[in-house]
């Protein structure tokens, strides 16, 4: 009976341990093409943010960029303000957090 009880507790605490982790851990990733209005790097160049106009809706969204690649493309002039791009980002709270920033045209 005792080991009965044990296992119940022990599968209690894992399922409410791993509810916790879930509710933490989910951010919503949305995914959008558009231009880039406005690009402003960071003064230390270890981060970005960029204003894209969705082709879709039309509404402007405010990106936050810390990922090398990207960053080095901005500083290199290969992705300027006008270029069409296609991203991922994380929506959490009221940050965008890139996961993904590309042209859509190659590079």
């Amino acid at each position: 009976m005792k080991k009965l009880i044990s296992i119940v507790i022990i599968l209690t605490v894992m399922l409410l341990s791993s509810l916790t982790v879930v509710k933490t851990a989910s951010a919503e990733e949305l995914k959008m093409t558009g231009s880039i209005t406005k690009i402003e790097l960071a003064a230390d160049g270890k981060s970005a943010i960029a204003v894209v106009k969705d082709n879709k809706s039309e509404v402007s969204v405010t990106i936050t960029i810390t990922d090398d690649l990207t960053l080095d493309k901005f500083k290199d002039k290969r992705i300027v303000e006008g270029d069409e791009i296609r991203t991922k980002y994380e929506k959490t709270g009221d940050v965008n957090n890139s996961k993904m920033f590309k042209k859509t045209a190659g590079c």
